[in-house]
């Protein structure tokens, strides 16, 4: 085994075990550089590096070592510029590691325009992203930022623009950083004097991505240095593309001057995935991960987790790893107790009326448009009723709220609709069984 192949195989086994910002931060930037009996060397950007794996890392890195090679190496970290010698036994020549000018970019390759999911919540930033990688630094879109509530895409977005760059050219040199990235490469240049190496390095870059600005928020020193940072590259026609957790002017604790030049390029934003866009999230994350779930356990998963994508790709994960080791089949009880823990006990508080209307809809064959019109065709009338029964019954809403829901009928006729339905449900099979199914369906009151 060469260095490259364990260093290859303990990272996958980090991956697995660690968040994916401590991956993307600490185990990333890391270059294997020899392999003996005795040792592994392991190559990081700087002291504070090796200092903070060290103290944060030592023993996941020990067991991932542990367990792709027995007898196990101990592991030891060299600095960019240092020499290293390797004990006897090593197949590897002694280097003199040169420090390097280019950062290196801390892409995931699986986050690719081709598997972002668009739906109307995404696709004028998708568009533009794809427009700035096309053309990086030669579209108005200078600097471009990205901004939206968490887990909804932006770091996908970023590093697709990274990687679409890299394929079309290979000679660009793109970096990548997180905000927690470019503040401590900031403060170990400070440590260790070398400020003006720290901002040759990225005002060197063709295009700079960083995510996550709001973290600059209250670090005057950073912000000063990214101020003449993004500057020279906006003044050499280089790319800029930041995402970040709201609309930049409303972010307290930047600089004036910085979200002034903020505003001279694109703000974009990405919101919480549609119902739709849910279900076609679902299906392929599903399917990434070789399981075949039923049409309404996806469904199900999309009508209840409702925030944002990693919730969503979370769930599937926490379904399969249920299913693995609790040895159970995947059914709708397992994914019942997943939603639910992921929810917490209050499962009914995030539906909502639309919820209920889709569910009578294709429980009933009738258009959504039509249960909340004015129609009043018998069957379309039942299914407008039996949707403010279980509007009322599963998540409690007011009977003035539905009633405006439903073409601004009066409360009183709300009333009689529930009413109505109570009666039906004992009396009539057909009712009966809709208004169970979907309250098993929508809620956990049933198992």
């Amino acid at each position: 085994m060469t260095h490259d192949t364990l260093w290859l195989a303990v990272y996958e086994d980090l991956t697995a075990a660690l968040p994916a910002h401590a991956i993307n931060t600490w185990f990333e930037p890391i270059s294997p550089v020899a392999l003996s009996d005795e040792e592994f060397v392991l190559e990081v950007p700087n002291q504070f590096f090796f200092e903070w794996i060290e103290s944060h890392y030592k023993q996941n890195l020990d067991r991932a070592i542990a367990k792709k090679i027995n007898p196990a190496p101990k592991f030891r970290f060299i600095i960019s510029a240092e020499k290293i010698e390797v004990t006897a036994g090593s197949s590897e020549i002694p280097i003199e590691k040169k420090p390097s000018n280019k950062l290196k970019p801390l892409l995931n390759k699986s986050y690719s325009f081709e598997t972002f999911i668009e739906g109307s919540n995404n696709q004028f930033a998708k568009n533009a992203a794809m427009s700035v990688a096309r053309s990086p630094g030669s579209t108005a879109f200078n600097p471009l930022i990205v901004y939206g509530g968490v887990g909804l895409g932006k770091t996908h977005l970023i590093h697709a623009i990274g990687n679409q760059i890299i394929t079309e050219n290979p000679n660009a040199n793109v970096v990548l950083v997180t905000s927690e990235r470019f503040t401590l490469d900031f403060v170990n240049s400070l440590r260790k004097n070398r400020t003006v190496e720290f901002a040759k390095q990225y005002r060197k870059s063709d295009v700079l991505l960083i995510d996550d600005i709001q973290f600059f928020r209250g670090k005057e020193q950073t912000q000063e240095q990214f101020f003449h940072t993004f500057n020279e590259l906006l003044q050499s026609g280089k790319q800029v593309v930041l995402t970040a957790d709201r609309y930049p002017t409303e972010m307290q604790g930047l600089q004036d001057r910085l979200l002034s030049r903020f505003q001279s390029g694109l703000s974009v934003d990405v919101q919480p995935p549609s119902f739709e866009i849910r279900v076609a999230i679902l299906m392929e994350k599903a399917e990434q991960n070789g399981v075949a779930l039923p049409y309404d356990i996806i469904e199900f998963i999309a009508t209840h987790i409702k925030n944002n994508v990693r919730d969503l790709e979370g769930t599937i994960i926490r379904i399969l790893a249920r299913s693995s080791l609790m040895n159970q089949e995947i059914d709708f009880n397992l994914v019942k107790e997943v939603v639910k823990e992921r929810v917490g006990k209050s499962i009914t508080a995030d539906l909502t009326i639309e919820d209920v209307v889709r569910k009578v809809s294709g429980a009933s064959n009738i258009p959504e448009k039509e249960i909340v019109g004015k129609s009043r065709k018998m069957e379309i009338a039942e299914a407008r009723q039996i949707s403010m029964y279980l509007c009322r019954k599963i998540i409690g809403t007011s009977l003035k709220n539905i009633g405006v829901y439903f073409g601004g009928r009066d409360h009183t006729t709300v009333m009689h609709a529930v009413k109505t339905i109570q009666l039906k449900q004992e009396s009539n099979n057909r009712v009966g069984k809709i208004i169970t199914n979907i309250t098993q369906e929508l809620s956990f009151t049933l198992a």
